[in-house]
């Protein structure tokens, strides 16, 4: 009897963890798991769904073209090297679909986002880790790590689940010295939470070999509708749109993205008051003895003494309906990653880890 199997790799995936979003036994619960936008999405956004809603027997475009031409408006960007997905995860799939395989490499770093492998994995390709310095994306170890086979080298920037980013002159200094036949993309979802950062959007408007991917799932507060981009050259563009679902993308979806990126006032108020709750929940923290790196993103990742500790208190946090995330599986077992949510929110967890690093002296 033949033996159906999968094809090579698909098996050594491990499934996506999401962040949890309920505790047993606890009714109400707050949600800092998965670094979405405690504020939502704007009220423009919003009336854009709604008005959507009535046109639910319709098609959705297939070029996208509205939001391409929205996203090139408010980023100065050219929409003809735009392509538009289910998230930027679908970008990052489509990529390692078209340029990775069987015998071929794809980079991605020790703490980095799990996505690069599982795609990697899932076109037959072979995941290759280089290690991080200190919870930063290290440019000599992925320069190091490239080879005759290195077909993709993955990055986010600012980084998941740390937080951390490489400077401008570094970035550009990866992009100098990854090699011609690699393509270097440069995951910039948290770009927004930034300071002075174009997400990488020059070095892809300038190389090659640069692809940036984005997303609305976190400042724009789209993570339920599940729409992310890619920019880089046209040449890499037209590749990826050949493989792209003629309709990944449905109409609500599309317009609501549209109206979110536009409302340019909603989402400076939303990069603000994160920038704010971000500082105050880092002194917290560090006043009673919970160190991070400094953060450029929404989310905070809270060192503790050891996997133990890390883990007694997200049992502690639990018990008071505070979710976060344990971030074992990216190797940082002593770890919690914070979600930066409302006031109250911040309030919230800073006193609960407040009180369980009492229990601890």
């Amino acid at each position: 009897m033949t033996q159906i199997t999968p094809q090579s790799g698909i098996m050594e995936i491990e499934l996506y963890q999401s962040g949890a979003s309920k505790i047993e036994g606890v009714e109400q619960v707050v949600k800092l798991s998965s670094n979405e936008n405690p504020f939502g999405a704007s009220e423009a956004a919003i009336e854009a769904f709604r008005r959507a809603s009535y046109d639910l027997h319709r098609y959705p475009s297939t070029d996208h073209a509205a939001l391409r031409g929205a996203i090139g408006e408010v980023h100065g960007l050219d929409p003809e090297r735009i392509i538009c997905g289910v998230g930027s995860d679908e970008v990052i799939h489509f990529l390692c679909q078209c340029y990775a395989g069987a015998g071929d490499e794809v980079i991605h770093t020790e703490h980095g986002f799990s996505m690069y492998r599982i795609s990697a994995l899932a076109a037959g390709a072979t995941p290759v880790e280089v290690p991080e310095r200190e919870r930063v994306v290290d440019v000599d170890a992925i320069l190091a790590g490239c080879t005759a086979r290195t077909r993709l080298v993955f990055i986010a920037n600012p980084a998941n689940p740390t937080g951390t980013m490489l400077s401008e002159a570094e970035l550009t200094r990866l992009a100098d010295g990854v090699p011609a036949h690699a393509i270097l993309v440069i995951d910039s979802a948290y770009a927004e939470y930034a300071q002075d950062y174009d997400g990488g959007a020059a070095l892809a408007s300038a190389r090659p070999n640069v692809v940036m991917t984005r997303t609305f799932s976190k400042l724009y507060g789209l993570g339920g509708l599940r729409v992310g981009w890619g920019y880089g050259p046209r040449e890499i563009i037209d590749v990826l749109n050949r493989i792209r679902g003629p309709f990944n993308l449905s109409q609500p979806a599309l317009v609501t993205a549209e109206a979110a990126v536009r409302d340019r006032a909603y989402a400076e108020k939303c990069r603000a008051e994160n920038a704010r709750l971000r500082g105050w929940l880092a002194k917290a923290l560090d006043d009673v003895g919970v160190a991070s790196d400094a953060s450029s993103a929404n989310f905070i990742l809270a060192r503790f003494r050891d996997a133990a500790q890390a883990e007694a208190c997200n049992a502690h946090l639990n018990a008071q309906g505070l979710i976060v995330r344990a971030t074992k599986g990216y190797k940082l077992p002593h770890c919690l990653r914070i979600t930066i949510g409302d006031e109250a929110s911040c309030r919230r967890v800073a006193h609960a880890v407040g009180q369980f690093m009492e229990t601890q002296s």
